[in-house]
Parts: structure tokens; sequence; C-alpha cells
């Protein structure tokens, strides 16, 4: 007869392994959507976009969370969450591959396609990646467990925009003006360059995510016993009826919308004249990844905080930071509106994760319909940032940023009021 306690060990190492394993796909999730950041400075100047035109970048990305998150979630409960991952990275490498005719045809909306499909395998792999994580272990560490996985989401986020800086940034960029007093021919050829440079980067991303696929084919993952092992849950109503989950539905929509708002304007916020003191858009990289560094940081302490700390205190005290520092960067100037819009990364740290497992809390076997619709309301990275743009364009950039602190303000109420269970 096995011995109960070495039994127990073998598990939990299982488990170890595992989560060590499918912190890979958070990384390069984070990487990929990170880029975004860079896409829309480069894309704005390469097709002279007005803001709102350029968070179509935004928009159409993170609409596919809205679209196909429920499709994701069906494709993942016929599939399982290892063959689930596996089909989420081959359709987001075949949507970087799509970068390489879109850039060479110069289309603006062959681009916006191409996310799309990215976004989609992305989508794919939030559905079956975040509860698949929280659910690899006890429950009451679960969102300690999830901050530590997207610890690595952090670190890519951390990286991209110093990539994206080197490769797709790296060219002198033209104003609408300067491109102007340029004969048509040479202005087209400069765009056109200006958009090609993305395609090298793509390609190599999406064999990246192919042979990423094929890992994690050949992997043998565990399964979790009553929620994936022929477990079947309830409908989206059915789900819905826990208002901790609905409530936390609008808290990852509109937390997600904030945090991809700021991260999308940060480039060309700080190089600004009275904020970034001459910084060119290039250089301005730099801190975008020390915004998404501070988020690294931040989950690898939240990770620590939150085993010890109830998760709601430590959502709700971080979310006061995020307002505060946002009023710093609405009023202030110079090095203190700078440093204070990059610091927001270190308080953002561990909410989508913190949101993500205090939501799905005590769902069983409605776990699955639970993940799906936070997933979806992830389609708040596409309406927040439109919004932004248009006050951006009508009231200045610094104003705008009124926009995530309400945001941030709903997120204060989620931690002390709306993420409480009902006995």
């Amino acid at each position: 007869m096995d011995n109960p306690a070495a039994v127990r060990g073998q598990h939990v190492q299982s488990n170890r392994v595992a989560l060590g394993v499918v912190t890979a796909i958070f990384f390069m999730w984070g990487f990929l959507t990170c880029l975004n950041d860079i896409l829309i400075p480069h894309l704005k100047a390469a097709f002279a976009l007005t803001w709102v035109q350029a968070m179509l970048v935004q928009f159409t990305f993170f609409g596919a969370y809205f679209l196909m998150s429920l499709p994701a979630g069906r494709l993942v409960a016929a599939l399982g969450y290892k063959r689930g991952i596996v089909a989420g990275l081959a359709i987001a490498g075949v949507g970087a591959l799509l970068f390489w005719p879109a850039a060479q045809l110069h289309v603006y909306g062959l681009f916006l396609g191409a996310l799309f499909v990215l976004a989609t395998g992305i989508t794919v792999l939030q559905v079956a990646a975040n509860p698949y994580v929280a659910l690899l272990g006890p429950e009451e560490t679960s969102s300690s467990r999830l901050t530590l996985a997207q610890s690595m989401n952090a670190l890519g986020t951390t990286l991209a925009p110093l990539f994206g800086g080197l490769l797709i940034l790296s060219a002198e960029p033209r104003s609408a003006e300067q491109l102007a007093l340029l004969p048509a021919a040479e202005a087209l050829a400069y765009r056109a360059a200006e958009a090609q440079s993305v395609q090298v980067p793509y390609f190599g991303l999406a064999l990246t995510l192919f042979a990423l696929a094929v890992a994690f084919w050949m992997f043998r993952l565990p399964t979790i016993a009553g929620v994936e092992d022929g477990a079947r849950g309830g409908r989206l109503r059915d789900a819905l009826r826990h208002r901790h989950l609905l409530l936390g539905v609008l808290a990852i929509f509109f937390y997600v919308g904030a945090e991809v708002s700021i991260g999308s304007v940060l480039v060309n916020f700080l190089s600004m004249p009275g904020i970034g003191e001459g910084l060119s858009e290039q250089e301005a990289t730099r801190y975008v990844s020390m915004y998404w560094g501070g988020a690294l940081v931040g989950r690898l302490v939240g990770t620590v905080l939150l085993a010890r700390i109830a998760p709601r205190r430590v959502l709700g005290v971080f979310a006061v930071m995020v307002m505060v520092l946002l009023a710093v960067t609405m009023l202030g100037s110079g090095a203190l509106a700078k440093w204070a819009v990059v610091s927001i990364g270190l308080f953002n740290s561990i909410m989508f994760p913190t949101i993500f497992a205090l939501a799905i809390a005590r769902l069983g076997t409605l776990t699955g319909e639970g993940s799906s619709l936070l997933v979806m309301a992830i389609v708040g990275g596409a309406v927040v940032p439109l919004a932004m743009g248009w006050l951006a364009d009508h009231h200045g950039l610094q104003v705008s940023f009124l926009l995530p602190m309400l945001c941030y303000l709903y997120i204060v109420f989620y931690a002390w009021r709306g993420a409480r269970l009902q006995d």
C-alpha cells in the first residue's frame, strides 16, 4: 500500500513543477501585450494617426477578449487545460506571423487584424492558465500563487519596452509637420519603412510561440480533480448569481482598462516638454520598462504579503496609493509627475491576480464559467483607452488621467465591500 504522506509529497512536488512550467506562458503573454505600448507611438507616427485612431490598437487587441472569451472557454472545456494552452500558443503564433504581410502591404487595418488573431490566442491562454494556477493548490493561498505566476507576466512586460525600443522605435521619429515638408515619395517611403520595422521582431515571436506549443504538448501536466477531470459546470447566469464574481467582473474591466490606458500613453507623456525634459520616444521606453519593472517587484513582494495579510486589504491599500500617484501625475510637472506615473506600476502589481482569485473563490464546478467571464471583462482594455484617447484629443493628455483614477476608485470599493463572500 502506498504511503499517504509520500503520495501527498509527490502531489505537492508535481504541482510545483507544473506551476513552474506554466509561468513561462505568463511571461509570453505579458511580453506580447506590453509590446502594444510600443506599437501605439510607432504606428501613430507611421500612419499619422489621431489619439483615438492610435488607441484602436488596444480596442482591437482587448476587444478580442470580449468576443472570444466564451468560445475560448468552450474550447478549453473540450480540450482540457493542457491542450487549451497549446491551442492558445498556436493561435497567437499565427497572429504574430500576420504582422509580416500587414507591414509589407502597409495597411493599418491589417495590423489590427493581426492583433485580433494574436489576442485571440492570448485569450485562450488566459482562460486556461489563470484558473489552472489558482486551483493548483489550497484555496487560501490561491491569490499568492496566482500573484507569483503573474510576476513572470510582469517580467515579460518589463523586458518588452526595451525590446521594442531597440528594434521598433530605433529610427528617429518624425512628426506629421516634418513629414509634410518632405516630398510625397520620401514621406511615403519613411512611413512604409516604419511599418516594416515590426516584421522581424514579430516573426521571431511567432517562432517562439510555436516552439512553446510543441514543448507544452510534450510536457505532462497534472489534472485538477473535480474541475477538469470530467466535471461540468453550469451556465453563465448560474455563475453570475455569485455577487463577488459579478462585481469582480466589473473590477477586472475597470482595472485592465486603467492599466492599459496608462501604459498606452506613457511613451508620449514622458516625452512631453514639461514632463520628460527633452526625452526622445526611444529614451522614454526605458521608463516604460521601469513602470512594468515596478509591477514585477510588487508581485514578488505581494506574493509574500498576500500569504500573510487578507488579500482584500492589500488590494484596497494598493488601489488608494495608485489614486494618489495619479493625482500627482495630473497636477504635477517635470520629475515629480514623471516618477509618479512610473511608480504606479509598483502598486498595480497585485491587482489583476488578486481580483481574479477573489472573484473565482468557492465557485467549484462553475470555475470555468467564472474564468471566462473574468477574461471577457478584459475588454476594459479596449473601451477605457479609447475613451482616454478622446479626452486626450479634446482636453490634453495630462487631464485624461482622470479617467483611470475613477476606475481605481471602483477597485477600492471592490476590495472593501464587493469581494466579501456571502455565507
